[in-house]
């Protein structure tokens, strides 16, 4: 990934400084819109699942973002979760593609629970190489651009790297918003095993928002975090944050990381990322 993100910066066509700047302006400014209707009256409906929750902020933040990025850079390709919702393809193509979760945590977003953000990814060539999530009611931007570093609010943020073992770590993981019953049952296994002999984490959290909790493990708050049935959207900016932090992110089976892949294993380090995918049991998912 090094080398090819090397060979973008090389490439006149491709400003990551103006694409990163753009990506953090649009999200303080759809960020503004997810903070004043936080805690006013609000229209949900559901999506696939009685739990899969959406309200018109949600679609509103993302005609923003959306609408920003064509002005800005007509020839650059999307993925929005309400887009897809609305019958948009998911494709990720080697032009540059903008992921977009316009509120990661609706249901957090719902509930008043301050723990839901805006997600922004670039990538190109099918490289992640920006990310961006904000959560504008705690008011805290990460962010990072490939082979530069990450942050929280401009101030460089580091991963747990000396956690190294289970029963060492604080994790996150998620129930997430399906009901049924194999998936359940698989996550509530998996939670077991990590919490049983002779894993015996030291700690479990679920917060409900992928790419905030992918940003607690870039900045320390948290040392790992495992999920099944995310999606692109959720994890894109996250991956590129945790990576630029110092941490690790793989596929279930300790696989390279494939964001179209519907599930994601990250710590602070390797040694730690890798123990834990080999702990857990993959809980398998259409791809998105």
């Amino acid at each position: 990934m090094a080398t090819e993100t090397k060979q973008i910066k090389l490439d006149q066509r491709h400003d990551l400084d103006l694409y990163h700047q753009e990506a953090i302006n649009i999200a303080q400014i759809a960020g503004k819109l997810v903070r004043e209707a936080f805690y006013a009256e609000k229209n949900i409906d559901t999506k696939d699942h009685k739990t899969d929750l959406v309200t018109e902020t949600d679609q509103e933040s993302e005609r923003i973002i959306k609408n920003h990025f064509k002005e800005k850079f007509p020839t650059h390709s999307f993925i929005g979760e309400e887009s897809v919702a609305g019958g948009e393809k998911c494709n990720l193509t080697d032009n540059p593609t903008w992921i977009i979760d316009p509120i990661d945590g609706t249901t957090n977003f719902v509930h008043k629970f301050p723990f839901s953000s805006i997600s922004i990814a670039l990538a190109i060539n099918k490289e992640l190489v920006i990310g961006v999530v904000y959560n504008p009611i705690m008011d805290e931007m990460f962010s990072a651009v490939a082979g530069h570093g990450a942050k929280c609010n401009d101030k460089p943020i580091t991963t747990s790297k000396n956690v190294t073992e289970i029963n060492q770590a604080l994790l996150i993981t998620e129930i997430g918003a399906s009901r049924e019953q194999d998936r359940i049952n698989g996550i509530m296994e998996n939670l077991r095993k990590i919490v049983e002999e002779p894993y015996l984490a030291r700690g479990i959290r679920a917060l409900g928002s992928a790419a905030l909790n992918m940003c607690f493990v870039a900045a320390g708050r948290a040392d790992a975090y495992y999920e099944f049935g995310i999606h692109c959207w959720d994890i894109a900016a996250g991956i590129v944050i945790l990576k630029e932090a110092g941490g690790t992110s793989l596929g279930a089976a300790g696989n390279p990381i494939d964001i179209m892949a519907r599930e994601i294993v990250c710590a602070g380090g390797e040694v730690l990322c890798k123990k834990i995918c080999s702990a857990i049991t993959s809980i398998p998912h259409v791809r998105d």
